[in-house]
């Protein structure tokens, strides 16, 4: 080969190499962008991921949230409806009362009548004791049974509180100025009770004493020698003088 030959052969061949090295060169620029690229995408894409995942995490959270509040609310709304019920009940019973009044004025009504005729008949055949003002308390019960401004509840309050008086008689040692019938004289005179077991009566002049018999229902007179007893009686029942065992005519229980 000729030294022509020969440098023409070498500078195709650096040619050759030269264009092959561009070549590579422009390759390697390509792949390093769509590296670049890639990674940029991927971060991106990371980012996406983070951002749905901390979503996620506060979805979550309100959710958790949501149902305890919901638990709550179910535990509170049982607990109103307990209440309601519980109120029901008593509107219900409430309403049962109401609707008892009329059928329970209908029955009480009576019972008072008879109540007070009762009192009457005992006051009657009773020992007189304060004879007039358990009569005149009596027609006070009529009197407001027919008054329309007093109320049944009133009204059996007074029936009731008269019972109690009467019962209160039989255990009070008293004295009261009154008057006596002796054989169609009216006397005046003080009484002495000794709950029911015993009526006194004795003379504004203290010369006469005379004690009631309820099976004749009249005043039988004692003896001068019940005399300083009953003025005794009748001291110790004002308060002059203290309580002392006293002889009295006091009548045996018969069986």
């Amino acid at each position: 080969m000729s030294k022509r030959t020969q440098i023409a052969s070498c500078v195709l061949g650096a040619l050759a190499l030269g264009n092959a090295t561009v070549v590579s060169a422009d390759q390697l620029q390509d792949l390093q962008k769509a590296e670049a690229k890639i990674h940029t995408a991927a971060a991106k894409s990371q980012e996406k991921i983070n951002n749905l995942f901390e979503q996620s995490q506060e979805l979550l959270a309100e959710y958790r949230n949501v149902i305890d509040t919901t638990e709550g609310l179910k535990v509170y709304n049982d607990y109103l409806a307990n209440l309601v019920a519980d109120q029901q009940r008593g509107i219900d019973s409430l309403q049962r009362q109401i609707d008892s009044i009329d059928e329970t004025r209908q029955n009480i009504v009576p019972l008072m009548f008879a109540m007070i005729d009762s009192l009457e008949e005992f006051i009657n055949l009773d020992i007189p004791i304060n004879l007039e003002e358990r009569q005149e308390r009596v027609q006070r019960l009529r009197d407001v049974m027919s008054n329309s401004s007093v109320t049944v509840a009133e009204r059996f309050r007074l029936v009731l509180e008269a019972y109690q008086t009467e019962n209160e008689y039989g255990t009070k040692i008293e004295s009261y100025s009154g008057q006596i019938d002796d054989n169609g004289q009216s006397v005046q005179v003080d009484f002495f009770n000794l709950g029911r077991t015993a009526l006194l009566a004795l003379s504004k002049d203290q010369k006469a004493a005379w004690v009631w018999d309820n099976d004749s229902r009249s005043y039988q007179q004692l003896g001068d020698e019940y005399l300083s007893s009953v003025i005794q009686a009748v001291r110790m029942a004002q308060g002059l003088v203290p309580q002392d065992l006293i002889k009295l005519p006091i009548k045996a229980a018969a069986e």
